[in-house]
């Protein structure tokens, strides 16, 4: 093997170690500033997550009460209860 060879795959295995190091630390939640400060970034907990889910669960459900109650099917199907309620009155 060559100087030059020697070289190239230090540098070559020295460019693979960089590259996982920043994966992990990018994973552990580990970021550095244009400084290099490194600062640790809590991750979100899971009963948040959890939480946000249901909110948007939530959302889903009132925004398809909104939509259907202005749809005409639904207009007619109101008419058609309120119709039969006053049958029931009199």
């Amino acid at each position: 093997m060559s100087f030059w060879t020697a070289v190239v795959i230090i540098v070559a295995i020295g460019a693979v170690t960089s590259v996982f190091r920043a994966r992990y630390r990018a994973q552990a939640g580990i970021i550095a500033d244009k400084q290099g400060n490194e600062q640790y970034i809590q991750q979100t907990d899971t009963s948040d997550r959890r939480e946000v889910e249901e909110l948007r669960e939530r959302i889903k459900v009132l925004e398809r009460i909104a939509t259907d109650a202005n749809t005409t099917e639904s207009l007619k199907i109101r008419q058609i209860s309120d119709e039969i309620e006053n049958l029931r009155d009199k």
